[in-house]
């Protein structure tokens, strides 16, 4: 497995966690605190411009530029190891990072923009991050950390039935960097089984898309929608209670429209939808206000999880 750090990282804030989903952020720290991961957050970082940037507002230069400003942030905090709680996030910043070392002209022409605009010390060099040892998702941290989870499990999560959904752009842009397969991805599923418990592994659209494709969700909801229903039948057909994934996005998707995917397919969807981090923090005893932060879900989650049972010493 590639080298994946535990010290020095930049918690990159996403815009979707922090105004959808605060709980996945509590989450991810609550389980870095647990694990011992060494971890900071700057004020001064802003959004990847991801769904700008995949709406056609930002083109790749600007994010590109955005992407190089948040860098230099990281390497003057002596935190380069920069650590997204969004599959886009990751996507985007890895890639702006590979354009940047091998670009040319598109490294100059943004240093450029920087010196015109009094922002010299944002300048990035060829090769001052790289993409395969630098920028991460959080669960190549977890997964890193896999063997110390089990040892603070507080809560058995074993009789309900879970499922995985790995988001696209963790499992299907950078495959090369990728742990737990592509095919048939499963470092969530093993993540999972850290924290005593088994997924239902392999299900019909497993590798497929959550459907939102960003403006599609807006733009041409009925397909959005065709392809998040194809996702959310086919975890009702293996009556799951639980679908865990590591994508806000994703969450938004499953979550927020999961009533109205119910009322066009004529079906009663009962799933609970939570982040990786949230599932491993709800195992490990934070709290559901708090830490997980149940309020801010759309489908309740004590619709399923109604009482927490503490696993047996």
């Amino acid at each position: 497995m590639k080298y994946v750090p535990d010290k020095d990282i930049l918690l990159f804030r996403s815009c979707l966690v922090s105004v959808e989903y605060p709980g996945v952020e509590a989450s991810t720290k609550f389980v870095f605190d647990k694990l011992g991961v060494d971890y900071a957050i700057s004020e001064k970082q802003t959004c990847c411009t991801g769904l700008g940037h995949y709406s056609d507002v930002f083109n790749q230069i600007d994010t590109s530029a955005i992407g190089a400003r948040n860098f230099r942030i990281a390497k003057e905090m002596g935190r380069p190891n920069l650590v997204m709680m969004c599959a886009t996030c990751y996507a985007i910043n890895k890639k702006s990072v590979k354009l940047l070392n091998k670009k040319d002209d598109l490294r100059n022409h943004i240093n450029q923009l920087f010196d015109e605009n009094g922002l010299s010390h944002l300048k990035y060099e060829k090769d001052d991050l790289k993409p395969t040892e630098n920028i991460f998702h959080v669960v190549d941290i977890l997964y890193a950390k896999k063997d110390e989870i089990k040892k603070h499990i507080k809560y058995d999560l074993s009789d309900y039935t879970i499922a995985t959904h790995h988001g696209c752009h963790y499992c299907k842009v950078h495959y090369e960097d990728t742990i737990g397969g592509v095919r048939d991805p499963n470092i969530m599923d093993e993540l999972i089984e850290e924290c005593g418990c088994k997924t239902i592994g392999w299900y019909d659209h497993k590798r497929s898309t959550c459907g939102t494709g960003f403006r599609q969700r807006y733009s041409n909801p009925d397909l959005s929608f065709t392809a998040t229903a194809d996702k959310m039948n086919a975890i009702a057909d293996e009556d799951v209670d639980i679908l865990v994934h590591l994508c806000p996005n994703c969450h938004i998707q499953f979550d927020r429209y999961q009533h109205l995917i119910a009322e066009r397919e004529g079906r009663e969807f009962r799933a609970i939808h939570l982040n990786i981090a949230q599932f491993i923090a709800l195992a490990m005893g934070g709290d559901m206000d708090k830490v997980i932060g149940a309020k801010a879900h759309t489908v309740p989650i004590d619709s399923v999880i109604k009482q927490l049972k503490e696993v047996e010493k």
